[in-house]
C-alpha cells in the first residue's frame, strides 16, 4: 500500500513523465518504437505552394456585381436576403415613339417662352431608319414618325445606289414666328412639328446640299426627296417656294382642310 502511494507520487511530480501525460490513448509497443526513431523531415517540392490554416478571405464586392444575401451582422454588411444589383445607366439612344427605327430619347414637356409655343411629350431624335441626324432634333412623335416614313419611303429610294448615312439638320424646335419674323404667327417649329434639312451625307462620305446642288445634276436625288415628302408631311417647302427656303427643305405636320401644301 505504501509502495503504491510512493509510485503514484513519483509519477505525478516527475517532469519527464508529466510531459508525456495526455488524454490521448497510449500507443502500442510497435508505435512507440517508431516514435522513438529519429525524425526525418520529408522533402517538400520547391514548387509546392505554401498553405495556411487561415480561412480564404471573401472576394470584395465590386460595383456592378450582385451582392450575396445575408442575415444578421453579415446581412448588414453584404445586403438583405434579396440580391441587389447596380442598375446600368439608362440607354441614352433607345427607340422612341413606339417605332424601333426611330432612335433617341424622351424628354420633359417644353413650355414655350411665348403663347402658342411648347411641346407635349417631346422626343430628341438622333437617327431614323439608320440615317443619323447631324444634331439631335426635338420634335413631337407625330413629326418624328413622319420623318422616319419620309426617309424610308422617299429619301432612300431617291438616292438609290449612292445611299445615305446622314442628314444635316438646319432647324428643329424653336419658339419663334414664321420665317423668323417678329410678330408673325408662331411657326410649326415652335410646336415641335417641323424640321429643316439642309443636306445629305452619302455612303461614300461625300455630301450634297440643298443650297449648292438642288438645281444641278447632283441634286436630282434631293429633288426626288423633296417631291416624296408631299403628303407624308402637311407642309413641304424648298427652293423656289417663297424665297425663305433656298438652302433647306422645310417639313412640318400641320394639317389643312384643303390637304397638304407642297411647293
Amino acid at each position: 500500500m505504501i509502495r503504491a502511494l510512493i509510485l503514484t507520487t513519483f509519477c505525478l511530480t516527475s517532469p519527464a513523465l508529466a510531459d508525456i501525460s495526455s488524454t490521448r490513448p497510449m500507443p502500442r509497443p510497435s508505435a512507440l518504437a517508431e516514435a522513438n526513431a529519429p525524425l526525418v523531415e520529408a522533402a517538400i517540392p520547391e514548387t509546392s505552394p505554401a498553405r495556411s490554416i487561415r480561412p480564404i478571405p471573401r472576394p470584395e464586392i465590386t460595383e456592378g456585381a450582385t451582392r450575396a444575401p445575408g442575415r444578421g451582422r453579415l446581412g448588414k454588411l453584404f445586403g438583405s436576403r434579396k440580391a441587389v444589383a447596380v442598375k446600368p445607366a439608362p440607354n441614352a439612344n433607345g427607340s422612341v415613339c413606339g417605332d424601333p427605327a426611330i432612335r433617341g430619347t424622351a424628354i420633359a414637356d417644353i413650355k414655350g417662352a411665348q403663347k402658342g409655343c411648347g411641346v407635349d411629350n417631346p422626343v430628341r431624335v438622333t437617327s431614323v431608319d439608320g440615317v443619323t441626324l447631324s444634331t439631335p432634333a426635338t420634335l413631337d412623335c407625330t413629326t418624328a414618325r413622319a420623318l422616319r416614313e419620309w426617309v424610308t419611303a422617299a429619301v432612300k429610294p431617291a438616292f438609290g445606289a449612292n445611299g445615305i448615312t446622314g442628314m444635316r439638320v438646319a432647324a428643329d424646335y424653336a419658339c419663334r414666328g414664321r420665317n423668323n419674323k417678329k410678330g408673325a404667327r408662331v411657326s410649326e417649329h415652335g410646336r415641335g412639328k417641323a424640321i429643316d434639312i439642309a443636306g445629305f451625307t452619302l455612303a461614300n462620305g461625300g455630301e450634297v446640299s440643298v443650297l449648292k446642288h438642288y438645281k444641278s445634276r447632283q441634286g436630282k436625288a434631293i429633288r426626288g426627296a423633296h417631291k416624296g415628302a408631299c403628303g407624308i408631311f402637311g407642309t413641304t417647302l424648298g427652293p423656289g417656294s417663297d424665297g425663305h427656303h433656298q438652302d433647306h427643305l422645310h417639313l412640318d405636320t400641320a394639317s389643312y382642310r384643303g390637304g397638304p401644301y407642297c411647293k
